[in-house]
Order: C-alpha cells, then structure tokens, then sequence
C-alpha cells in the first residue's frame, strides 16, 4: 500500500484483548478476507493487555496500536479495568478503544462509555453476522475514521 509520497504505509496494528480462541479465530478470518494491510496481535487476559500496551517483559518491543477491540469479560483484570487504565494513561487514551462482547446489559454499555469507550458492540452468535460485525468494524475505524498518529510509527 503506497501512501501519497510513494512511500509504503505501516500496517495498522490492532489488538484484540479476547479469551475466547473461537472468537479469536473468527476475527482473525474475518479481517483476512478483507484484505486489510495489518497486524492482528492478540492477548488472552486484561493483566496481559496492560503489559502489551505498557511494552512490559515479552512484550517490551510490541507495537502501539492503531486500534484496540476489547472483550468485557476477560480473566485475570475484566474489560471494565483494561478500558479504565487505558484511558486514564496519557499516552494510551487516544487509542481507539472498541468493546466487542457479548454483554447486552445497559450498566455494561452505560459504564464502558463512561469509561470513554469509542464505541460499544455487542457479539451476535452467528458467525455470518460475526463476520459483518468485524467487516464493519474495519469499514468505519479502518477506513472512514481518521485515527490519531501513532507515536511509534
């Protein structure tokens, strides 16, 4: 992908905090059959999401992400705290932070936007529609949003 100098784009790098290795599964197929210049990294915990954006032990040369797909109901440190020290960091807030999880429950969706999420998405359980949902994820935030720069880019 070429960018308007010739030069070559980064890949946008994501991360997907999920404990589920079907979902995980599943949205990694999705964002590969949209052909998208990108780095899916993925964490299985919130204490290993934190350790991931902070560049802690084995992930001390992790890339910044472009945009963070976060599970509410995670082991070890829940979404709820992952999202609250995410953007109480100065250097982590302007991330993008998209809840994708199974919650339909209004204090789930009324909390994490008083948390700051930038958009909250609930999981459907077919995977035809699982598919639109991640299609349409990479649609809006990928494509359409201007995201803020990347400080390590």
């Amino acid at each position: 992908m070429a960018n308007d100098d010739g030069g070559y784009l980064s890949p946008i790098e994501i991360l997907l905090v999920e404990d589920s290795p079907a979902d995980v599964r599943l949205t990694r197929e999705a964002l590969k059959e949209e052909k998208l210049h990108m780095n899916l990294n993925v964490v299985g915990d919130g204490v290993e999401a934190m350790q991931f954006l902070r560049k802690e032990g084995k992930y001390a040369q992790a890339p910044r992400p472009d945009l963070i797909l976060l599970d509410l109901n995670l082991p070890k440190k829940d979404g709820r705290e992952v999202l609250q020290e995410i953007k109480a960091d100065a250097w982590l807030k302007t991330i993008p932070t998209v809840v994708l999880t199974v919650s339909k429950a209004e204090e789930d969706v009324l909390k994490t936007y008083n948390l700051h999420a930038n958009c909250y998405i609930t999981k459907p359980l077919d995977l035809n529609q699982f598919s639109r949902v991640v299609k349409s994820i990479k649609e809006f935030w990928l494509t359409i949003v201007k995201l803020p720069p990347n400080g390590d880019k």
